[in-house]
Parts: structure tokens; C-alpha cells; sequence
């Protein structure tokens, strides 16, 4: 049944295929991302549950920031040990659960072929598509694997539904009895081509960037809230946002995911059109740092953000401090470790090394207690914040700095 799902829209599919053929970009403009997640290496326990995306149709929603007309994809195999294949791909505007709007189903080419296998290590870009994205706007990638590493290359904090269904079914409007999760596999970015470039803010961070604790399928992180606010501003309506905020992460070393220092290259200096960056690492360093000498921890941090700035200034792109923001009554919760944070806030704010300073501890920590995060912004581990601690974290981000 599968393999006739396939063949029945097989005349509209290569009519879209010759549609991809020919939506190759002017000469003027330039590429920029619109949407990303930072590849990892998937641990067990977020593992695609079974059928497995081997002989399986995947599709994942992704709420963009900035439209345009013509699109391309990153799918990415960065900790793969053995080749990715993916038989076919389309994106198509998305529905209500995992559904699709058929008539706006476009096939994903590479190199002019339907298929393309991803090296271990590797990323494939798809080719120039045609296809009519509004900003804000939620897109479903939709992909049909042959066989694939038994080491995956995902994204396990997605906030976000996917679905996975045994079987060809890439085209269909509906996918008869899919296995729902939360998480994204191989899929790491998209993006769009200007005709005139404007530029894209990428955020590095960790599971407070990710979205800890917002509301899935939402999409109520503090990057997507800023997306929200950079449209609503004329000024900045052409900016793209990217999240490359990976939970667990470490600035220093790794941990869930490669460290901040060690992805800085592939998820943020490389990626197209990216002209400004907002730091907003190092709590997991601090929290779990000795708690008989954090101070050497907050040393290092210091020492890492002084990395990003050089590496980021020699590609000239703009690096922006964001603090730290309070963790007093979570499991990272010690007086040492306190001051480490402070220490490591008051250099943010005064040293002048970053372009400017984002101060989000001062936006949602607790008046009467400033080791704490204020109680109505708190998701409830005392870490990491709820849909309307990430709404002022967003709200804290001065517009003015896209606009210089």
C-alpha cells in the first residue's frame, strides 16, 4: 500500500520536480537562515522509537522566522558512523497533526535527484526550491529513509511534534497511523534566499535557549519570541533567528552535545547570512563545577566567551553577553556556586569585550532574592523558565541592536 501511495501522485510529483528544477535563485542576493537546530549525537533514551527510520516516511514540523519565495535545506549526518539515505523529501505548508496542505507539496532535490546519501560525518544541502513561505509560518519536512546510521544525528529538544510511519509516504496528504515524538532526526536547518541580504542573529546556548519548559508545540522559547518581536518591527523584519541552543550544553567541554567552543564553527560562523550572535552559555559549567572551587570554573568561562568573541570578530559578525540567569533552589543550587555566577555576570557587564550586554538576570530574577528567579517566570525546577519567563527574556533583547 505504501509503494501505490507513491505511485498515484507520481505525474504532480515530477511536475514539481521540474518546478524545483527550475527555482534556481537570481544572481543577486544571497542566502540566510530562517530556522536551525544544532545537531547532537542521539542519546539511547531519545532514540527514534520503533518502526525505526530505516524504510520509514519521518515528517517534522518547523516554525520558521523570515519568508521568502525560494528555499533549501540542510540535512545533516555530523555523528553518523554509516551512510544516510534518503530515498525522497518534500516540504509542503503544514496542517493539524502531522498533516500536510497537499496542493503546496514540493519535492527536494540534490543535484537534480530525488535521492542522496549522506556521508558519515557529512551534510547534504538540497537544491533551490520554489516555494511561497510566509514569516512565522509552520513547515513540514517530510522524508522517506532507505537505510540509515545506526549512530543518529538528531535533535532531542524539540518542543515540537514529529511523526514516523513505516512505509513510503512521503507525498501523502495524512500519514494513515503514525508513532508521534518529540523530538527531530538528520533535518538542521532551512533556508531562504534574499534578494536583498539582510542578515541573520544566531543564538548559542543551552536548554534555557532550547526551551526547557516552554509548552510543546507552542513554539514559546525566547529565540521564537524574539523572531515575533523582529517581525513586528519594520526595522527588522528581515532578520532570521536561529536556535542553536542544545540542553545540557557545556561552553567549556562536552557534554549533551559538543561544547559550545567546539560547534562554534558548523552551528553558528558557518552558517549563511549570520551577522550577529548572542552568547548565552555557561550555567551548566558553573552548576557543575566543584563546589569547593567554582571560581576557577568561572575563570574559564570567561576565558571561553573571550574565544567566541575573537573567532566570531575575525568572521565579522557582532557577539552580544547575555548573564546568567538564577538557578538558587535548583540541583545546581551552593553558595560557591553563586558567586562563580556573579563573578562571571559582573564581567559580562563591565569588561566591554562583548559588542553589548543583554542583562536576562536582571530581567527575571527574584527583587527580594536575586539568587532566585522570579517565582511567576519559573517553570518550577527553579532553572529554567515557563512560556512567560522566556516571553521576558525576549522582551530583554534591545531591537536597536539589529538595527546599526
Amino acid at each position: 500500500m505504501a509503494r501505490v501511495a507513491r505511485i498515484l501522485p507520481l505525474c504532480a510529483w515530477w511536475f514539481g520536480a521540474l518546478v524545483a528544477i527550475a527555482a534556481q535563485p537570481s544572481t543577486n542576493g544571497a542566502w540566510g537562515g530562517t530556522w536551525g537546530a544544532a545537531p547532537q549525537l542521539t542519546e539511547l533514551k531519545n532514540l527514534p522509537p520503533a518502526p525505526g527510520l530505516s524504510d520509514s516516511t519521518l515528517r517534522q514540523i518547523v516554525h520558521v522566522s523570515i519568508g521568502g519565495t525560494q528555499l533549501r535545506f540542510r540535512f545533516s549526518n555530523a555523528f553518523g558512523s554509516d551512510p544516510v539515505e534518503i530515498i525522497a523529501a518534500a516540504v509542503a505548508a503544514a496542517a493539524d497533526r502531522g498533516a500536510i496542505h497537499p496542493d503546496s507539496s514540493r519535492p527536494l532535490l540534490f543535484g537534480g535527484q530525488l535521492a542522496v546519501t549522506i556521508a558519515p560525518g557529512a551534510t547534504a544541502v538540497s537544491d533551490p526550491v520554489g516555494f511561497e513561505l510566509a514569516p512565522l509560518a509552520d513547515l513540514a519536512v517530510t522524508m522517506y529513509f532507505g537505510q540509515v546510521s545506526r549512530d543518529v544525528t538528531g535533535h532531542p529538544g524539540a518542543r515540537c511534534t514529529s511523526y514516523l510511519q513505516k512505509g513510503d509516504f512521503v507525498s501523502a496528504a495524512t500519514l494513515p497511523a503514525p508513532v508521534a515524538m518529540e523530538h527531530w532526526y538528520i533535518l538542521s536547518g532551512v533556508e531562504v534566499w534574499a534578494e536583498h541580504p539582510g542578515g541573520v542573529l544566531a543564538i548559542l546556548g543551552d536548554s534555557i535557549t532550547d526551551g526547557r519548559g516552554s509548552t510543546t508545540d507552542r513554539n514559546r522559547r525566547w529565540p521564537d519570541d524574539l523572531a515575533r518581536r523582529l517581525q513586528a518591527d519594520p526595522r527588522t523584519a528581515w532578520i532570521g533567528v536561529l536556535n542553536q541552543g542544545i540542553g545540557g550544553n557545556h561552553l567549556l567541554h562536552d557534554g549533551l552535545g559538543p561544547s559550545a567552543l567546539a560547534r562554534l564553527d558548523r552551528d553558528v560562523l558557518t552558517q549563511s547570512g549570520v551577522r550577529w550572535l548572542i552568547v548565552l552559555e555557561g550555567v551548566n559549567d558553573i552548576g557543575n563545577a566543584p563546589s569547593d572551587d567554582p571560581g576557577t570554573t568561572a575563570r574559564k568561562v570567561i576565558a571561553g566567551y573571550e574565544e567566541i568573541i575573537r573567532r566570531a570578530h575575525a568572521r565579522n559578525v557582532r557577539v552580544y553577553g547575555a548573564t546568567i540567569t538564577p538557578f538558587g533552589g535548583s540541583f545546581y543550587d551552593s553558595p560557591a556556586r553563586e558567586t562563580a555566577r556573579q563573578a562571571v555576570n559582573r564581567w559580562i557587564r563591565s569588561d566591554g569585550q562583548f559588542d553589548a550586554v543583554i542583562d536576562f538576570d536582571a530581567a527575571v530574577r527574584d527583587p527580594a532574592d536575586p539568587s532566585l528567579p522570579s517565582a511567576p517566570l519559573d517553570c518550577g525546577d527553579h532553572l529554567h523558565l515557563s512560556d512567560k519567563g522566556y516571553e521576558v527574556l525576549a522582551e530583554a533583547v534591545d531591537l536597536d541592536l539589529f538595527t546599526r
